[in-house]
């Protein structure tokens, strides 16, 4: 059977968190640490931390749509970081962590606007998604030390108490879309 891969980019806080959930998932083929989103051109971590490239953390996403679905993608994107904080996630604060879907088509942009305002309507989440859709202009690699930070750097002060919790909440929700 051959594959169909496609891509996804998505900034939902830390990008280490969102590395190590979508990592986990049935389908993906790999996911990548980078920037997205801002003005300067092949920015380093320290400038993006910076909050003043426009750039968001973000993670670039290689799946298998003969496996797991852009939709599906969206759904553990949506239920893995709180949508309704602006330029933040939990104690990363700027606009560096804002919660954004970079979309690579219009098919993934009308699927994205589709699921936000779907969840707009339910009131599954009591203050306003703040979320970001937008065209994927840019996107730049982050330096290696960024790459499976989380598989890498388990015994770390973050990968523990705030990563770690966040896997293990995600794989307890998603058991049947984990890879084996």
């Amino acid at each position: 059977m051959s594959k169909e891969l496609k891509e996804a980019t998505f900034g939902a806080g830390c990008f280490w968190c969102i590395e190590a959930v979508f990592q986990e998932l049935k389908g993906v083929e790999s996911v990548e640490s980078g920037y997205s989103g801002g003005q300067v051109i092949n920015p380093t971590y320290r400038q993006v931390t910076t909050g003043t490239t426009g750039h968001a953390e973000v993670a670039r996403i290689t799946y298998d749509a003969k496996v797991i679905s852009f939709k599906e993608l969206l759904e553990v994107f949506w239920k893995t970081h709180d949508p309704t904080t602006l330029n933040r996630q939990g104690a990363d604060v700027g606009t560096q962590y804002r919660s954004a879907v970079f979309y690579h088509n219009g098919d993934q942009k009308q699927l994205a606007d589709h699921y936000k305002n779907e969840l707009e309507q339910s009131g599954a989440f009591s203050a306003p998604i703040v979320t970001e859709i937008s065209a994927l202009k840019n996107y730049y690699s982050a330096e290696d030390d960024h790459k499976n930070y989380f598989k890498l750097n388990p015994s770390q002060g973050y990968c523990q108490f705030v990563i770690a919790p966040k896997v293990e909440k995600f794989k307890k929700a998603f058991k049947s879309k984990l890879k084996n």
